[in-house]
């Protein structure tokens, strides 16, 4: 008897987990209607439809999203060195010693302004001897232009005189000339280097006196792969990262573009130009480039929607208030979404992101957007019959 009861025991719990199994697993049935199990039990098996869309708690609560449109955009990173706008170094056109010196290291002068004066007395003479000679020679050319009335000299004469003065004019220019040789100017606005000159120090002509640099912008030197040769233009914006400042992120465009590939890299040379107004960027300094290329227009859809099958990636679709399977080709990951093409799919469809654990084919999904609205409404309306 004790055997006996224990039997009839094991066989009630059995049959219980298998009435459970049937009645809360949603795919106990067809498995069971397969292998001609639910007639032995003499279960009716339920409508297919209505056994996947249905399931022991209801319509499952998920999140959704609506499938948007995004272009694919190639982008491409590249590492580049700057350079200032413009960079000139000033050289002494005449030997001589530095008397004056009008500029500091790091201070910033206007183009035109005078940085330096050599030794100029000898230029000066020369100068008030050529006026003198100039003053004297139109005085005669005056004298036999009057005498010239009369006849008392001839048009030899004259001639002479005049080439005379024409000379003396020119001798005054030279000596101007060569006094400006003695006062060296800044040839642009810019800043001023590190300087090694002192007053007394001899230079020779072309020395390089001091470096001026206009880095009011920053040019970029930097090479792309030569499949965009099609696609990159002048005025097209690049985003700048100094690699000495990487929590800085600069707004340039693309300023020249080379003519030739590079047939060793396979690349071409293009030059970017990035505003310098707070002053922080610096000759010298090399900088990441990014450039962004759009191309066609793919759909959109959440990370989170994405699932995974032995099928491939597939995402599930809201319709008529059930799940529906739609199979997807990522194109391209980005950090907010994932661009894919689908044939099942089409943009502005609701997909569904969170909740997707316990989905099937058919079954029936509530969004809890849909959800909290009705709750809402049914609270009004329940709050509203007490007033």
């Amino acid at each position: 008897m004790k055997a006996l009861r224990q039997i009839l025991l094991s066989f009630a719990v059995v049959a219980a987990g298998v009435y459970v199994w049937i009645a809360y697993v949603p795919a106990a049935q067809p498995m069971l209607d397969r292998i001609g199990l639910l007639d032995l039990l003499g279960i009716e098996a339920a409508d297919g439809e209505d056994q996947n869309a249905k399931g022991p708690g209801g319509p499952a609560r998920v999140v959704t999203e609506r499938v948007t449109e995004q272009a694919l955009a190639d982008n491409i990173t590249a590492i580049g060195n700057g350079r200032a706008h413009r960079s000139v170094s000033v050289r002494a056109n005449a030997e001589g010693i530095i008397m004056d010196l009008m500029l500091e290291a790091g201070q910033y002068v206007e183009s035109g302004s005078v940085i330096a004066r050599l030794q100029d007395q000898a230029e000066q003479i020369a100068l008030e001897r050529a006026q003198i000679q100039l003053q004297n020679n139109l005085a005669d050319a005056e004298r036999i232009r009057q005498l010239a009335t009369t006849g008392a000299v001839t048009e030899v004469r004259v001639l002479e005189t005049e080439l005379a003065m024409r000379s003396a004019e020119l001798a005054v220019r030279q000596a101007e000339f060569d006094l400006s040789e003695r006062q060296i100017e800044a040839p642009i606005s810019g800043w001023v280097g590190i300087i090694d000159l002192e007053i007394g120090d001899r230079v020779s002509a072309q020395d390089i006196l001091v470096t001026i640099t206009d880095r009011s912008s920053i040019l970029i030197d930097f090479r792309v792969p030569e499949r965009v040769v099609g696609k990159i233009m002048i005025g097209q914006r690049i985003d700048v990262t100094p690699l000495g400042l990487p929590d800085r992120i600069l707004s340039g465009e693309v300023a020249a573009i080379d003519t030739v590939v590079d047939r060793a890299s396979r690349t071409l040379l293009v030059q970017g130009r990035v505003p310098n107004d707070e002053d922080l960027l610096r000759d010298g300094m090399a900088f990441s480039v990014k450039l962004s290329f759009p191309g066609d227009t793919l759909l959109s859809i959440a990370p989170l929607a994405l699932r995974w099958s032995s099928g491939g990636p597939y995402v599930w679709a809201v319709r008529e208030g059930k799940a529906v399977e739609a199979p997807v080709a990522i194109v391209q990951r980005n950090n907010d979404a994932v661009l894919v093409t689908s044939d099942d799919l089409k943009p502005g469809e609701t997909v569904v992101t969170e909740g997707v654990q316990t989905l099937r084919e058919g079954a029936e999904v509530t969004p809890l957007a849909q959800e909290e609205e009705a709750a809402s409404a049914g609270l009004s309306t329940k709050q509203g019959a007490q007033l």
